[in-house]
């Protein structure tokens, strides 16, 4: 049909790696064109130049979608994020093809029925690409120690101290009686571990560069457990905190809080979601394992360990931690901390 309609348009974009499927429709839903572009910006420019001022555009939290958002917001279009876990129903359907989604996706949006998830600023995702970044280069560091490990086991090597790659441990291993084999593959991986250690502290220290002057970062390493790195990851993930109304709607995000299915009389509530971002999950696991029994933090993970269970009581400490974080970015202090709170030992 004529890209001549007046009214404000509504574009679906089934976005891809290497082409995608925009929709374009009345606010009625009327369909008014679909086309499929390589995924280039003249491309879609093209496109949303026939879909007149401002339109209302939506595409899914996919693989690749920064460049698409921040293309689009640059053509004046009003950018929205359909949450993947909002719109599973799509691979339900008997036929699923891309002009579908790409439809469907409109269609949600004119409705008022668009899960939306938060598209974060560019300087935000850049953070949040250090800091998993960082997190990444920790967890191949991790399988490579597990790996020295392992061939010091085989080996029936003990390894008394906690640290095997301190200096004590690197007089044990210095020393460990290995084959020709297993000696070149601790040394391979040894070289491999300073190699991480090096890119580890210096993401570190440009995390910390970047968030040296942010008056949340600084008010939230007042909570015990939560030290420089573990700051930084709580900063990253959760950005605008501001777009949460109350500190149990972060909790929820966090996937911290448990599920729920209620239908008639019936009311069942069963583990943590689990839904939101894994990195803010850790941390505050991370920090509340660590706090010492008579802080606030501590209590309220004993006292609820000893009636339910150790795990239990970590998680019910670790929501309770993410509301007070909410509160440091929110307001920059965090009034219900004591202020001895402050001057206690923090976790990295």
């Amino acid at each position: 049909m004529s890209g001549a309609y007046e009214g404000r348009q509504f574009v679906g974009m089934d976005l891809h790696r290497r082409r995608s499927v925009l929709v374009r429709m009345t606010e009625a839903g009327e369909r008014l064109e679909t086309v499929r572009i390589s995924n280039d910006r003249e491309y879609l420019r093209r496109v949303m130049a026939r879909a007149g001022e401002a339109p209302e555009v939506v595409l899914e939290a996919t693989y690749g979608w920064y460049w698409a958002a921040d293309a689009l917001a640059e053509l004046g279009a009003r950018v929205h994020l359909a949450h993947p876990l909002g719109v599973t129903m799509f691979g339900l359907r008997r036929v699923k093809n891309d002009e579908r989604d790409a439809a469907d996706l409109a269609d949600l949006l004119r409705m008022g029925r668009l899960p939306e998830a938060w598209i974060a600023p560019p300087a935000t995702r850049e953070l949040r690409g250090w800091v998993r970044h960082r997190a990444k280069l920790v967890g191949a560091r991790t399988g490579l120690k597990c790996q020295v490990h392992a061939l010091l086991a085989a080996a029936g090597v003990a390894v008394p101290m906690s640290d095997l790659f301190g200096p004590g441990g690197q007089r044990l291993l210095a020393a460990s009686p290995l084959a020709v084999e297993s000696r070149a593959r601790v040394d391979s991986l040894l070289r491999l571990i300073g190699m991480l250690d090096f890119e580890i502290d210096t993401f570190a220290r440009l995390v910390a560069g970047r968030l040296r002057g942010d008056p949340g970062y600084v008010a939230i390493q007042a909570i015990p457990g939560v030290g420089p790195v573990l700051a930084a990851v709580f900063v990253a993930e959760i950005g605008d905190v501001t777009r949460f109304a109350r500190p149990q709607q972060l909790a929820s995000w966090a996937g911290l809080t448990p599920k729920h299915h209620e239908s008639d009389t019936t009311c069942h509530r069963g583990r943590i979601t689990k839904q939101g971002s894994r990195l803010v999950r850790w941390a505050a696991v991370e920090a509340v394992q660590r706090v010492p029994a008579q802080t606030r933090l501590g209590r309220l993970r004993d006292r609820v360990g000893e009636r339910r269970g150790h795990n239990t009581g970590v998680v019910a400490a670790a929501r309770e931690l993410v509301e007070l974080v909410f509160y440091g970015l929110r307001d920059h202090q965090i009034r219900c901390l004591p202020a001895p709170a402050r001057t206690r030992a923090r976790s990295a």
